[in-house]
């Protein structure tokens, strides 16, 4: 099984590696000049893990793919390992390097460096002097850098340790996370936290432009070689194209980053999308079939504002109740430990409007941080329930009421039940698959209780540290209960017998049941990373484990249900026969399993779409492309008339296409599709008959002389059947070709359709 990284929002990129050069050292950034084609310039580590070198790297001619490139000259000492850092100047006639409060600059013909220091004086004069980044100009000795202050320096005269100037422009009120100059150098781009890119026109405090509102903050700003476009890269996983006249063209997002996921992953029972926290005070819903965002629900619904020193109102807890018609969100603000600001938010799903509607708001539900919150989404429910624990040692039942009245016909959400054991505070709850029990965790005591009456059933209690996660088995093990503590023990109690039924030492981060098998994935942290477990709570044996599955820890984990189950007959595949496991790492990387590599994901046809595309448009890619066309074409037919039977290309029928790739959820009816689906599968009336093709026909007679009788059942068979329909007495005699054909249909198999 294969682990692949996925969810980044670009699809099917194709990189062909020509050579490797291996340098012998770990690089952390790389740099190209159009004038030094035999070499590069590199990043590397010293002894230190704190110290840097910029060094170039010659990289000897060969034929062979993989090179030893030993050959390494140092340029300069002590810089920063962010490529924003480094630049090259002037054609590439020097090269600037910035960190902490140092501006050091290597000319390459006088193999000399200066370096420039600001004052680092803790007053409040010099207390951001740090340099953030830096850009040359392309055809001019000048030197753009940025700094923490929000400051942006332009460098002259530099080749002079005592004869440099420099000028201040300032309009960032926080540090500058990049800089470009135009392709011309008659402008310079700048962009930081206020997600606005300004644009300074002839390097002057009075000239300059502004593109606000690009959503989050921009780390990256890249300038194309004809200058005519701008593109901008975002701490939310976003790339915005800009044109030269700063108007947005277009926007590549990914899987949105937040500065920390609260809510966990989710899946909307709706649309299949995944949900969890996107901009701040949103969440953002994700399809992982189509790798693109859908999306973003404004929650807090207030105007954020990007400050390092605000205290921001945070989404914390979300759940989706009764097949996606309601969703449960909590939002809280705490600026000292005796104000706290709490608010939970129901949210009814509108049919007329697809979207989510704001029904009913609580203002602090509970006393104390809201620590869990669970629907019952048992089938056979005959009323919406809604479970919130806190810390403050209580849990609410919340249920849907009629509020109706002569005015209006209206819904809203009321505390039904307040429950608590001995004051301790609550940490998790959550349903049985059938709701007809409700386990909530109180520290490290687990707590049952009947879903109708609201009577405690029975407690289990486990001395190991405080419940940390708590679930049902569903299916046939549905009469347990598993719990993971924070002292790392994974227990299994019997519902039935209403005792602990195994235990097993395991630091499991992460704990999801698949909702279409009795199957429970579990992550461990380990010292080298995070493992899986996938087991059933009826045997404490795993299924599958797969040690080592990232190097850094996994915050969160859901199963995605399939819409066409798999068929893997591989006990260590079958796990994922039904669902498909996904789970976000600390640095918010989401991860799935796969039995392909994406090479293998990729189809013939993909990979010949993916070439042609990366073709340019011009008058010798219209004749390659003819040419090409043509050679394809005659090695179809050639296939074709090799094949006992000719059917139209799967990706040449509209209808299969619709089918294909459009989204399920915003498929019209099957109905509505059927008969589109099945008349392209009809051969067309055009169909070459026998006698045009009498060579064709005396092999085909050759091979099926032996089933020469059962032929001859089924055309009267077929004779029959016409008698019927047409109710006339004169048998209609069946010509060689349309025998034929019907011989060919016989041998098609269509089972491909069933998988559709």
């Amino acid at each position: 099984m294969k682990l692949l990284q996925g969810v980044d929002g670009i699809n099917n990129i194709v990189l062909f590696i020509f050579q490797t050069f291996r340098v012998g050292c770990e690089l952390h950034a790389l740099f190209t000049l159009s004038h030094a084609e035999d070499s590069v310039f590199v990043t590397i580590n010293k002894e230190k893990p704190d110290v840097f070198q910029l060094a170039s790297v010659k990289l000897p001619k060969s034929s062979s793919q993989e090179i030893e490139a030993k050959e390494l000259s140092f340029v300069l000492d002590y810089v920063n390992q962010s490529p924003k850092c480094i630049a090259f100047g002037n054609e590439g006639e020097y090269v600037a390097a910035v960190r902490d409060f140092y501006l050091s600059v290597y000319f390459f013909k006088k193999k000399t460096t200066t370096r420039f220091t600001l004052s680092s004086s803790r007053n409040k004069k010099h207390a951001r002097n740090n340099f953030t980044c830096v850009t040359c100009h392309p055809k001019e000795d000048c030197i753009a850098t940025g700094h923490k202050d929000g400051k942006i320096r332009l460098w002259r005269n530099f080749d002079d340790e005592k004869k440099y100037t420099y000028t201040c422009l300032h309009w960032h009120h926080d540090l500058v996370m990049d800089l470009a100059f135009s392709v011309t150098g008659s402008s310079l781009l700048s962009g930081g936290r206020e997600s606005v890119l300004v644009e300074w026109r002839e390097a002057a405090e009075k000239n300059k432009e502004f593109l606000p509102r690009l959503g989050a903050t921009i780390e990256h700003i890249s300038v194309s070689p004809a200058g005519d476009l701008f593109c901008t890269s975002h701490s939310d996983n976003k790339i915005t194209i800009i044109h030269r006249n700063l108007e947005a063209s277009a926007v590549i997002q990914g899987l949105v980053k937040d500065r920390s996921i609260f809510t966990g992953l989710m899946i909307d029972p709706r649309t299949k999308a995944l949900v969890l926290n996107g901009k701040p005070g949103h969440l953002q819903f994700y399809s992982l079939q189509s790798d693109k965002q859908l999306y973003n629900l404004d929650i807090i619904q207030q105007e954020y504002i990007n400050d390092s020193g605000l205290i921001q109102i945070e989404l914390t807890k979300a759940a989706f109740g009764c097949y996606g018609n309601w969703l449960a969100t909590v939002e809280q603000r705490q600026e000292k430990e005796t104000e706290l600001e709490l608010q939970m938010k129901l949210w009814m799903y509108n049919k007329k409007t697809q979207g989510f509607v704001l029904n009913t708001k609580v203002n602090m539900p509970h006393e104390d941080h809201i620590t869990a919150l669970c629907f019952c989404n048992a089938e056979k429910s005959e009323s919406s329930t809604l479970v919130t624990a806190s810390k403050d040692g209580h849990f609410k039942v919340w249920i849907l009421t009629d509020d109706s009245d002569i005015y209006k016909k209206a819904v809203g959400w009321t505390c039904d039940f307040v429950g608590s054991y001995h004051k301790y505070q609550a940490t998790n709850c959550c349903f049985s698959e059938d709701g007809s029990l409700l386990a909530v965790s109180f520290e490290e005591i687990v707590t049952i209780w009947d879903s109708e009456t609201w009577e405690l059933k029975c407690t289990f209690c486990q001395r190991a540290g405080k419940i940390r996660h708590l679930c049902f088995g569903r299916l046939t093990c549905s009469k347990y209960l598993l719990g993971v503590t924070e002292n790392g023990i994974l227990c299994c109690w019997n519902l039935l017998s209403c005792a602990l039924e195994w235990s097993t030492k395991l630091n499991v981060r992460v704990m999801e049941p698949d909702p279409n098998s009795e199957n429970i994935a579990a992550i461990a942290q380990s010292s080298v990373g995070s493992d899986l477990f996938v087991f059933k709570p009826s045997e404490p044996r795993p299924l599958y484990i797969q040690k080592n599955i990232c190097r850094e820890e996994v915050l969160w984990g859901v199963f995605v249900p399939r819409d066409v189950p798999e068929s893997f007959t591989s006990e260590a595949y079958q796990w994922l026969n039904r669902s498909q496991f996904y789970f976000l790492t600390k640095s918010q990387s989401l991860l799935t399993f796969s039995t392909q590599s994406p090479e293998e994901k990729l189809t013939p046809t993909s990979k010949q779409l993916l070439a042609e595309e990366s073709l340019p448009t011009t008058p010798f890619y219209f004749l390659l492309g003819k040419h090409r066309k043509e050679q394809q074409n005659d090695k179809l037919n050639e296939a074709l008339e090799n094949e006992l039977v000719q059917l139209p290309l799967t990706e040449n029928i509209p209808a299969i296409s619709e089918l294909l790739r459009t989204p399920a959820h915003v498929l019209p009816s099957a109905s509505f599709l059927c008969s589109m689906f099945v008349n392209s599968l009809l051969l067309s009336k055009e169909t070459k008959s026998a006698e045009e093709h009498p060579d064709d026909v005396d092999m085909v007679e050759e091979k099926e002389s032996d089933d020469s009788d059962e032929e001859n059942n089924f055309t009267e068979k077929i004779q029959d059947t016409n008698n019927t329909d047409l109710e006339e007495d004169i048998i209609y005699q069946l010509s060689k070709s349309e025998e034929k054909e019907l011989k060919k249909f016989r041998k098609v198999d269509y089972s491909w359709i069933a998988a559709l």
